[in-house]
């Protein structure tokens, strides 16, 4: 019998690693190994590197996960990890090689998403500045948690992500030769539904539609690993 791979789990902006716990729950009910790495949303490239090399540690397959905007970082990261057997996309960005994801947000129906952001300047460190992008406090649960009940507790936890991560440009997708898994939040003010359809399709995921906002890992942690379950088990039957 073949090794039950490893889920490491992705988050996106405006989130942290304990978004995942409910679903790390889930899953270690059902005696599957997940951990949540750390993605510091700097931008797609440097943040897929730090996210590869920590799978590259890992003793065995592993299946990424990705919420959001970790879905662009998931794509690039298994580009650098030889041992990841599949993707699975949590409300998550799908980039196509040489998209960006300003790019794809163009070519979804519009939301108020952006309406709700909030630039922070901050130090780089070697004397310059960087935006990083938050959401509001007072319109967090409206655009990202809407069915949680303590969103206000996630905003106030959120990070940041700068801002240049939504203009650069993706590479080799790594979606076309692995296979994929994607779930849609219907519910979803951020990634507007219809763009998570699109996008799925055209990777030819294996898709379902959870009824969720765009924070669904949080509200809804059984489904959400149910899914990614379904990723494991297949990979580990083959």
């Amino acid at each position: 019998m073949s090794k039950t791979p490893t889920v490491v789990l992705v988050h996106g902006a405006f989130a942290e690693n304990s978004s995942w716990a409910g679903v790390i729950a889930e899953l270690t009910n059902r005696g599957i190994p997940a951990v949540a790495v750390s993605n510091e949303l700097r931008g797609p490239a440097l943040d897929a590197s730090r996210v590869a090399a920590q799978v590259r540690e890992i003793d065995g397959p592993v299946v990424l996960v990705g919420h959001s905007y970790g879905g662009a970082v998931i794509t690039a990261a298994a580009n650098q990890a030889d041992n990841v057997t599949a993707l699975v996309y949590v409300a998550a960005f799908l980039p196509d090689e040489g998209e960006s994801l300003q790019d794809l947000l163009g070519s979804f129906p519009a939301n108020d998403f952006a309406s709700g952001l909030v630039p922070h300047t901050l130090p780089t460190g070697d004397g310059g500045e960087e935006t990083f992008l938050g959401i509001a406090q007072d319109k967090f649960r409206a655009l990202f948690a809407a069915d949680v009940e303590d969103a206000e507790i996630l905003g106030r936890t959120q990070r940041p992500i700068a801002a240049a991560a939504f203009e650069e440009k993706a590479g080799t997708a790594s979606w076309k030769r692995l296979p994929v898994y994607d779930l849609v939040a219907t519910g979803d003010q951020a990634i507007h539904p219809e763009g998570q359809r699109t996008m799925a399709a055209r990777a030819k995921a294996t898709t379902i539609e959870v009824d969720g906002s765009h924070a669904v890992a949080v509200s809804q942690p059984k489904a959400v690993a149910e899914f990614i379950a379904s990723a494991v088990e297949a990979g580990a039957t083959r």
